[in-house]
């Protein structure tokens, strides 16, 4: 009606030019096809094995032998009956399992409130309920339909159930592998004489952060005398702004006094390579997860959030000040150092060194 003709004078012109695009969206390559589950079905009534199928079809095993399994298994298995299944179970949006099962809800929330973390809910679910698919969730879809917005069938306030305290969640799927830096020299590689601190020199290093994550503090430690450094992060906390700071506080050491560095694979350290070219120290980073592995500096970052708790802003603290903090710290008797303080431990290693 708008550019003047009939319907039927559209829809002509339309069938002889090859007519409308397809809304549906092609088949994924990663599905199995309706001619590769026709194969399924004939070879499962030839008694051929999951696996001798799988070879056949360049699929992996596990692919074929889900499908069978979730289509009546291999005496039930037909084509047409296991395609329209998949198409019918791709279909978005689809109804979260914690709303279509009200009696699933009612169990998951119980066991929050019990303080029980979603893996151990979705692996005790399985167990208390072992005739019952229903009653079976993935821990990953918990922390969904807590955190994630729009999926949100669990009540938001069950989120002060969990230990960790966080109201946020990436998948694992997400986490691995995100932001690997690069040509990392790992803590394996590192010379023997760094962990029994037998030789001064080897320092530890992490971040400080304020708020938000909006600000943050450089701190040093070096392992055999306990003596800590800190570096004012005005500009950020990105890789450049990060290597600017730590080059700019370590060319002030003595030559000897600058053998290593450990750290945690943290981002800010994405320009280790540069630091080590501009102060000849060379970078290691800890295993994943691993704080431990710089045990000195997780201490020495303890006692200054004394001075610096969490949650507060750390960029109003000037250069002087941060030297006032790491002036009092290296001021104070440690019990490893037979009670001398850090200050008269590092000049005493100092001095050898001139």
């Amino acid at each position: 009606m708008v550019i003047g003709c009939s319907s039927k004078s559209v829809q002509r012109l339309l069938a002889r030019s090859g007519g409308l695009k397809s809304r549906s969206k092609p088949r994924s390559a990663l599905r199995l096809s309706p001619v590769e589950r026709e194969e399924i079905s004939r070879d499962m009534q030839a008694r051929l094995s999951c696996r001798s199928i799988a070879k056949l079809l360049g699929r992996s095993p596990s692919t074929v032998s889900r499908d069978v399994a979730v289509s009546g298994g291999r005496g039930h298995y037909r084509a047409w009956r296991a395609d329209a299944r998949s198409v019918r179970a791709a279909h978005r949006p689809k109804m979260p399992k914690l709303r279509s099962c009200l009696a699933l809800r009612r169990e998951v929330e119980r066991r929050l409130r019990q303080r029980w973390s979603p893996q151990q809910i979705s692996a005790r679910l399985r167990t208390d309920f072992p005739d019952d698919p229903n009653m079976r969730i993935s821990h990953e879809t918990i922390y969904q339909s807590l955190f994630v917005q729009g999926r949100g069938a669990l009540r938001s306030e069950l989120t002060s159930c969990l230990r960790s305290g966080r109201t946020r969640r990436r998948s694992a799927v997400h986490r691995a592998g995100a932001g690997e830096l690069k040509n990392m020299v790992l803590l394996s590689e590192r010379p023997p004489e760094v962990a029994d601190g037998a030789v001064p020199g080897h320092w530890e290093g992490d971040l400080i952060v304020g708020k938000k994550s909006l600000s943050a503090i450089a701190t040093l430690v070096e392992r055999q005398t306990r003596f800590i450094m800190l570096c004012r992060l005005p500009d950020g906390r990105q890789a450049e702004q990060v290597k600017v700071a730590l080059a700019k506080k370590i060319r002030r050491l003595p030559e000897l006094l600058r053998r290593s560095l450990t750290w945690d694979r943290g981002k800010e350290m994405g320009e280790h390579a540069s630091l080590t070219v501009e102060t000849g120290v060379q970078v290691y980073f800890c295993d994943p997860r691993s704080p431990w592995q710089r045990a000195t500096n997780e201490n020495s970052n303890g006692l200054l959030r004394q001075y610096f708790p969490k949650g507060t802003d750390l960029s109003g603290h000037t250069q002087r000040q941060l030297d006032q903090v790491a002036a009092q710290l290296n001021a104070r008797p440690r019990k490893t150092l037979h009670w001398r303080t850090p200050s008269e431990s590092f000049a005493r290693v100092v001095a050898m060194t001139v």
